[in-house]
């Protein structure tokens, strides 16, 4: 973050004028953890686990884990990464979030769901302290779970987040992503932007933009 930052920032280091989003860098990280039996035939996570056993901690702080090029110890907090995309200028910031595999088990999804939240919290305070006239975007959880999904999109809807992410598993296939957001758009608030994580594949691009929703 720090090399772009001295090079003018994303826009300037892109030569790009429109909007750029950035992630959390959760995913990446959370994409280094171990493949076990909970990750199961799931639509987002289809070729992206490593199996390195390079994700080392995830704790109230945040992520430890192992960085694949030297192999020394990284941690990220929802305020570090916060920190790393205002450096990077992006004009939409992503808050730290975990991502549980498809197939967790209901008592390990609830726990996951209210860690993101706290860390989102943390995030958008670290955010506030200097928007920057950028945005934040809260990322709603729940897998396919539609009372944690309701839980929590009421709770991150409550704080003010400029606009809502749909994260986290949305399903082992197209039609269960479907039918999980239409179930979870209408509990957004309608005055702010909504925004789909992960899909990038032109079958469910066409999917979801029917529900109103933007894309990767």
């Amino acid at each position: 973050a720090d090399v772009v930052e001295k090079a003018g920032g994303l826009h300037k280091f892109m030569n790009r004028s429109s909007p750029i989003i950035t992630d959390s860098g959760g995913f990446q990280v959370f994409s280094l953890a171990e493949a076990t039996s909970e990750d199961g035939d799931e639509l987002k996570s289809r070729g992206n686990k490593r199996s390195t056993g390079s994700l080392l901690k995830v704790s109230e702080d945040g992520v430890l884990f192992r960085s694949y090029f030297d192999g020394s110890k990284i941690s990220l907090t929802p305020e570090g990464s916060v920190r790393a995309q205002k450096m990077l200028g992006a004009d939409i910031i992503v808050p730290l979030d975990e991502l549980p595999p498809y197939h967790v088990t209901a008592k390990r999804l609830k726990e996951s769901v209210y860690l993101s939240h706290r860390w989102e919290a943390r995030s958008l305070k670290e955010h506030l302290k200097n928007p920057q006239q950028q945005a934040m975007y809260a990322v709603i959880h729940g897998g396919v779970d539609r009372e944690l999904r309701k839980l929590s999109a009421e709770y991150l809807s409550s704080l003010p987040f400029d606009g809502f992410a749909v994260g986290g598993s949305l399903g082992k296939d197209r039609r269960e992503m479907a039918e999980l957001l239409q179930y979870v758009m209408p509990l957004l608030p309608e005055d702010r932007p909504s925004h789909v994580l992960g899909i990038a594949d032109t079958e469910s691009i066409e999917s979801t933009v029917s529900d109103d929703d933007d894309d990767d």
